[in-house]
């Protein structure tokens, strides 16, 4: 709509300035038929002069004295000049100072040689008529400009010289007023224009984007929600409503594959645990300890894996509800569990933050940097800040760090560290993957960067609200 009201405020721009310029070309043309009219009108009374003052001369030869004197008052009489716009003069009526207008020059020259009229020169100056000394000692000129401040009047003073060098004939037209409503009449036709088509446009429009955003929205509550399709209505256009079959047609499918996905992963944690759970039973008759040991921990690695795997393969789904937490508390819990294990964990600020998270999952998240900073930094340093916004929890130990190129890499699956990070001393790589699952199903951000005075950094930030 913005885009369509831009385009005809262009239009209408464009619309304006043609009016515009043809009006002022018609008063231009009315104005310069009106001088070239005068012009030729006083040629035409010349000669009516000249012809009777030749009868009246013929008149007088043959007439007695009484009758003479007769007739040459009624010449005088006929031959007075008329108190009118038009003028002769011996010099050119426009000051060598003034500005000329060279387009009513153009059209007049052009109007009088189409009248067989063949002027020597055309000079054409636009003056207040205040200024001009003829109509300021001409009190009928000054009527004839109209009421009120005659003297501010704009006039157009027209000269052409004749082709005999017999002097100028002078011309006094008032400029023709522009006409009146022009602007407001461009502006009505707009504000119709635009009611029309906004209403027609809001209309088609109200009917495209009412199922677009139904569909938005179902989008989004699917990608956060995706345990249940839920098929729309489809309305709309012909296109929107094959976008909706066809979304709901996915959705569908991939509410489907979820499902299929959790009686597999369902399927692999029974079928792989019972195994596991009979050989760790059975490693029990092995006599040597140390034997009996390793494979206990190897059993034992095995299903941590396991557990793992199905875990981040979970993430997504619906497991808890979010419920506002106070962070300070969960992260002092989880200090106390390491605690009772006997394992050091340095606690910073603690501040009371409370933020809708899901609790076990958060922990589960917050477990796995703690165990990493543990296993490579011997020591994990855990706090709690509030920024505008949102919360960081930050983990940090004083290990070897990750390579800076490697940072991103140590983020996906399966994915372990150089030198103490490797198989004999790390896990199956997924603790970084799992909590950066967690963390984004919280619509939140893990950061991983080294500190400057050695060891790594991670930073959970969570949106407050």
């Amino acid at each position: 709509m913005l885009v369509l009201a831009l385009g005809l405020f262009i239009g209408q721009a464009i619309s304006g300035i043609l009016l515009f310029r043809a009006a002022e070309q018609r008063r231009d043309e009315i104005a310069v038929n009106q001088i070239a009219l005068r012009i030729i009108n006083a040629e035409e009374r010349a000669a009516e002069q000249r012809a009777l003052q030749n009868a009246f001369q013929d008149v007088s030869n043959a007439s007695d004295g009484r009758q003479a004197r007769r007739e040459r008052a009624f010449q005088r009489r006929l031959l007075r000049p008329r108190a009118n716009s038009y003028s002769r003069s011996e010099t050119s009526p426009i000051k060598a100072s003034e500005k000329r207008v060279a387009r009513y020059e153009r059209a007049l020259r052009e109007t009088l040689l189409d009248q067989d009229i063949q002027p020597q020169q055309v000079a054409v100056a636009v003056r207040r008529a205040g200024d001009d000394p003829a109509i300021a000692n001409r009190p009928r000129l000054q009527q004839r400009l109209g009421p009120g401040d005659w003297a501010h009047r704009q006039i157009i003073v027209a000269g052409v010289e004749r082709a005999d060098g017999a002097g100028w004939d002078v011309v006094r037209q008032p400029l023709p007023k522009r006409p009146e409503g022009a602007i407001r009449t461009i502006i009505f036709q707009t504000l119709v224009t635009f009611v029309i088509l906004f209403a027609l446009l809001f209309l088609l429009l109200r009917r495209i984007t009412r199922p677009l955003a139904a569909l938005t929205t179902r989008v989004s509550d699917f990608s956060e929600n995706p345990d249940k399709a839920i098929q729309l209505e489809e309305r709309g256009p012909e296109d929107m409503r094959r976008l909706i079959a066809a979304h709901n047609a996915m959705e569908t499918r991939i509410a489907a594959l979820l499902d299929e996905k959790d009686v597999m992963l369902g399927a692999i944690g029974h079928d792989l645990k019972t195994p596991l759970a009979a050989l760790r039973v059975r490693i029990e008759s092995v006599s040597d300890p140390d034997q009996r040991a390793r494979m206990a921990q190897g059993i034992e690695d095995i299903t941590r894996t396991l557990d793992d795997i199905l875990e981040l393969a979970r993430i997504g789904r619906p497991s808890e509800a979010t419920e506002p937490t106070d962070l300070a508390a969960l992260l002092a819990s989880l200090a106390e569990e390491y605690e009772d294990m006997g394992t050091p964990l340095k606690l910073g600020e603690l501040p009371k933050i409370a933020a809708p998270v899901q609790p076990s999952l958060l922990r589960r998240a917050v477990r796995n940097l703690v165990d990493n900073a543990l296993r490579y930094g011997k020591e994990a340093h855990l706090s709690l800040a509030e920024g505008k916004g949102h919360v960081v929890i930050a983990i940090e130990d004083e290990g070897p760090g990750i390579p800076a190129q490697q940072i991103a890499a140590m983020l996906e699956p399966f994915q372990r560290g150089e030198g103490s990070r490797n198989r004999a001393t790390g896990g199956a790589g997924l603790g970084l993957t799992l909590a950066r699952a967690i963390v984004l199903q919280h619509k939140g951000e893990l950061l991983l960067r080294n500190r400057p005075e050695g060891g790594l950094q991670a930073e959970i930030r969570l949106r407050l609200a």
